[in-house]
Order: C-alpha cells, then sequence, then structure tokens
C-alpha cells in the first residue's frame, strides 16, 4: 500500500513539473513570435501609398500649376507638401504605364497586369528604395487636402457625411499651417499670393457649410491628354472610311463612263448598219 501511494505521489510531481516545463515553452514561444513581430514592425512602412498617390494627385492638379505660373519656388525643408518630401517619391519616379493593361518597373524592367501588382512588387523587392524619413508621407494630409472628396468623386459615390465640428477645424487648422509654411506670406508678392491661393483653394471648405466645396478656383492643369489620345486614335480611322467611300464612288463613276463608251458604241453601229441597208 505505502508503494502504492509513494508512485502515485512520483506520478503528480512529475505531472506538475511536465506541465511547468510546456507552460515555460509555450510562454519563451509568444515571447519569440513577439520580438519576431516587433523587429517586423521596425521594417514596416506606416504610410498609405494610395493615399499618398492621391495627395500627389491633388498637388499636381489643384496647386502646383498656380505655383509654376507665380514662378515660385517650394522650399523643400519648410514645406510639407514639397514633391520630394515623399517616402515613395523615388518608386513612382519608377512606374512606366506601357498599355492601359502593362506597368513596367523600372528598377529591374518587370511587367504587371495591374498598378496594385507593382505596388505590392516595390513593397517585396525594393523597399530599400524608400525615403525612410519621419516627416515624409504625404497620407497625413488626406484630410486638409480633401482626399475622401477626390476619390469619392472619381468613384461617384461620394456624398458629404454627417459635420463633426473637431474634425473640420482639427484639419482647417492643419491646412492653414501648411498654407503658412509653404507660402509665407512675408517672403515675397508672389507668396503672399499663394497664401491666399491655398487658403481659398484648400482651407476655405473646411466647414459645416455645405455650399462651399474644395477647389473653387478649380484646376490649373490642362486636361486635353485623353481627347489628344483618342484624336490620335480616331483619326487614321476615319482617314481610311473617307478614303474607301472616294474609292468607291471613282469606282462607280468609272463604270459608268465605261457602260457609257460601250453604249454609245453600239448605237453608232446600228446607225452605220441601218444607212448601209
Amino acid at each position: 500500500m505505502m508503494a502504492w501511494r509513494t508512485c502515485l505521489l512520483l506520478f503528480v510531481m512529475l505531472a506538475l513539473c511536465w506541465n511547468k516545463f510546456g507552460v515555460s515553452a509555450d510562454g519563451y514561444r509568444a515571447a519569440e513570435e513577439r520580438c519576431q513581430k516587433q523587429e517586423e514592425e521596425k521594417g514596416r512602412v506606416h504610410c498609405s501609398r494610395s493615399r499618398s498617390r492621391t495627395v500627389q494627385e491633388i498637388l499636381s492638379k489643384y496647386l502646383l500649376p498656380f505655383v509654376e505660373t507665380q514662378k515660385y519656388n517650394l522650399s523643400s525643408n519648410s514645406c510639407r507638401l514639397h514633391p520630394n518630401n515623399d517616402i515613395f517619391h523615388e518608386q513612382e519616379e519608377k512606374i512606366e504605364q506601357l498599355r492601359p493593361m502593362q506597368w513596367q518597373c523600372g528598377y529591374c524592367h518587370k511587367v504587371f497586369q495591374t498598378q496594385t501588382y507593382l505596388d505590392s512588387h516595390f513593397d517585396n523587392r525594393h523597399s530599400s528604395m524608400l525615403g525612410m524619413s519621419a516627416n515624409r508621407c504625404l497620407a497625413d494630409f488626406c484630410g486638409a487636402l480633401h482626399c475622401d472628396y477626390v476619390d469619392g468623386l472619381s468613384n461617384s459615390k461620394w456624398k458629404k457625411t454627417t459635420c463633426k465640428p473637431a474634425v473640420v477645424d482639427r484639419n482647417r487648422h492643419l491646412c492653414e499651417v501648411l498654407a503658412n509654411n509653404c507660402f509665407p506670406k512675408e517672403q515675397s508678392a508672389a507668396a503672399q499670393w499663394l497664401n491666399d491661393f491655398f487658403k481659398r483653394q484648400f482651407c476655405d471648405a473646411h466647414t459645416c457649410d455645405k455650399q462651399l466645396q474644395p477647389f473653387p478656383h478649380g484646376s490649373g492643369k490642362h486636361e486635353n491628354s485623353s481627347l489628344y489620345f483618342a484624336i490620335c486614335i480616331l483619326t487614321p480611322f476615319i482617314l481610311a472610311i473617307i478614303y474607301f467611300v472616294v474609292y468607291l464612288q471613282y469606282r462607280d463613276l468609272s463604270m459608268t463612263r465605261i457602260s457609257l463608251c460601250r453604249l454609245s458604241q453600239h448605237t453608232h453601229i446600228k446607225m452605220r448598219k441601218a444607212k448601209l441597208t
């Protein structure tokens, strides 16, 4: 009986030791996984490429043409909206659209069917070409520059949501800070004009007044590239159709002339035969 109790006690002690060892092993594995995640987190870019691209599109369409008109040079140090202050700037310069369904990487010249696949390729293969800096994410200014409004227009689904005064005030403040940093009024007359223009173009729409819309001055970019492309594509077809119509008319006219000549000759022969008889 004593031996049986001793064996039972040893079995219980071994079970407890095994559980402790298992818990320690699980804890070690969990700690190792946390460390691995932390290491991966260090190299991860917390900046939306698509939202940064939207900001670049807004700037190139609604701001930079007016800056060029004023012959004003943006400072990359003081103005966060400078094109170079984009973490994806170098990679964006290496994007080439060969055809509507072909996008090429400028680093390794691989071709992809969509820009989304090319973006993933940049993230996986060319992440070292990112401008890793704490203050180089253009997506941070989406609220100030109305990214949601632009994305909604492209999808034809944008509706102005319920106004939240705290959000409106925050975006308006950020918008005015951008205007003052990029275009200091005391710098020059062009800077003063652009400062006022920027606030009218972007900041005034940060209000609960539904009648005010972003970009009241419109685009300073001439958007005739699509029309030019359409003309280049359609012109050969139009010329071919015109040539074909002219050819048909000329052929019908030639056939008519030949028929008239034959009819005239036939009539002349009949008249001669009538005179001889």
